[in-house]
């Protein structure tokens, strides 16, 4: 059962880094390169952090798989969901702040999965 968890997280989390790369990498991405309102520095540090997730969501992924093949430990799975789970309520957070519902940032219901599958699989 842990193994089926932590692949499941694996699996949510490369589904993430695929919505993040592909559907955000037009909905947000080209919209913010060819935005030219943006001073230039704040323009491409939001790009360089959306590489950088990029990054993080296939660490993730792999990290989990890892962790399903036992190759690394179960703390350290559990530690990766708890950071996902954080991720989720950071989803939460800033859409409130932008005043969007959560459920509109895929990044929100993503995360609570991944965190939690992980979490589970890291505990049983």
């Amino acid at each position: 059962m842990q193994t089926m968890l932590l692949w499941g997280a694996s699996a949510t989390a490369a589904l993430t880094w695929a919505v993040h790369t592909f559907i955000g990498g037009i909905h947000v991405a080209r919209p913010l390169l060819a935005d030219t309102g943006l001073p230039k520095a704040a323009k491409w540090l939001a790009y360089y952090c959306w590489h950088l997730v990029t990054l993080m969501l296939l660490a993730i992924a792999a990290l989990f798989g890892s962790a399903a093949l036992g190759q690394v430990s179960s703390a350290l799975a559990g530690w990766i969901a708890v950071f996902c789970l954080a991720c989720s309520a950071l989803s939460i957070a800033v859409a409130i702040k932008g005043r969007i519902a959560p459920w509109r940032f895929p990044s929100t219901s993503l995360f609570a999965l991944t965190g939690a599958l992980g979490l589970v699989g890291a505990v049983v």
